[in-house]
């Protein structure tokens, strides 16, 4: 390792502080204002924040990248922005019925839910995902399932909302080795916002004094979940080693739990704290085990690479 890697897993640990304290941020909003309201506020935050690094970063034109913008990158960038405005506006209403540390384990799940929806696509799916999706579930049943079998509604909204998330991985994957990841990221945080806040009009009271009680959280959430995290995830994403990235980032429902019970003073049983740990230890099963497969099967090289060159 030298010293990129550090700074790489260094920016990758703050995202993944900033995206898991966004729960509580994402909680605290509601306080005030409805759930779409503060979606369609927070991504509208969120894409003017990213706008100048549409500019900023963008590569040298070339024959291939000069028409930047394009019919199917639009179209397939606005569905990436339905995709993400069904999986955060799940998450943000099971909030109301569910805690902060249950909603980031369970969203966590996404990361064993995409290469299970990625066997539909012709993905390859290691034995160890399996094992890891096994770990989660039983993890999941220690968290969620509560006397009698009943399991919170916020629950529910939360794993249907981790399918979401999948889904838009799959189509991360697609679209971003195609088109300029920052303009597909504004594109879609904007239908983000637009589609939220026709849905605030409808549905959700709308007055200037509780938005301006809400405004930390919305920024909080706007400025710094989407705006600062993405950037830092873009550039960390560059040096950083695969298995580092994917125990880190899976931190974010740590972080979450943590604010949690800092902020908003959440407990969880012995029980809860098993399931807990169980969630995370399947999320990094999933993630680390084919890594590792696929690294025995690659033979050794006779020279090594210079460090940083990967």
């Amino acid at each position: 390792m030298n010293f990129r890697h550090y700074r790489a897993d260094a920016l990758m640990l703050l995202t993944a502080m900033i995206w898991g304290s966004t729960f509580v941020a994402q909680r605290l909003g509601m306080d005030h204002i409805g759930p779409f309201l503060y979606t369609g506020l927070r991504f509208m935050v969120g894409a003017l924040a990213v706008m100048p690094l549409i500019w900023l970063l963008r590569k040298p034109a070339t024959a291939k990248t000069q028409s930047r913008l394009s019919k199917p990158m639009l179209l397939g960038s606005m569905a990436l922005g339905a995709a993400l405005t069904l999986g955060i506006n799940l998450q943000q209403i099971g909030l109301m019925f569910t805690t902060v540390t249950n909603s980031g384990f369970i969203t966590g799940l996404y990361v064993i839910l995409v290469p299970v929806f990625g066997l539909f696509i012709g993905m390859r799916t290691h034995k160890g995902t399996w094992a890891g999706a096994l770990l989660a579930l039983v993890g999941m049943v220690l968290l969620s399932v509560g006397p009698g079998f009943t399991v919170a509604s916020g629950d529910w909204l939360q794993l249907i909302g981790a399918a979401c998330w999948a889904v838009h991985v799959l189509m991360v994957g697609a679209l971003a080795s195609r088109y300029d990841p920052i303009l597909v990221s504004f594109i879609q945080f904007m239908v983000c916002a637009v589609v939220s806040l026709s849905l605030a009009l409808v549905f959700e009271p709308i007055q200037w004094p509780m938005i301006q009680q809400a405004l930390p959280a919305i920024l909080y959430g706007g400025v710094l979940a989407v705006g600062v995290a993405f950037t830092l995830q873009v550039v960390a994403q560059k040096d950083a080693i695969t298995s580092h990235a994917a125990i880190i980032l899976s931190l974010e429902a740590v972080f979450a739990a943590l604010a949690g019970w800092l902020i908003l003073d959440e407990t969880l049983s012995p029980r809860g704290l098993l399931g807990c740990a169980l969630m995370l230890g399947g999320m990094l099963v999933a993630q680390l085990v084919p890594i590792y497969l696929e690294r025995r099967k690659q033979p050794v090289p006779v020279q090594q690479e210079p460090a940083g060159h990967h």
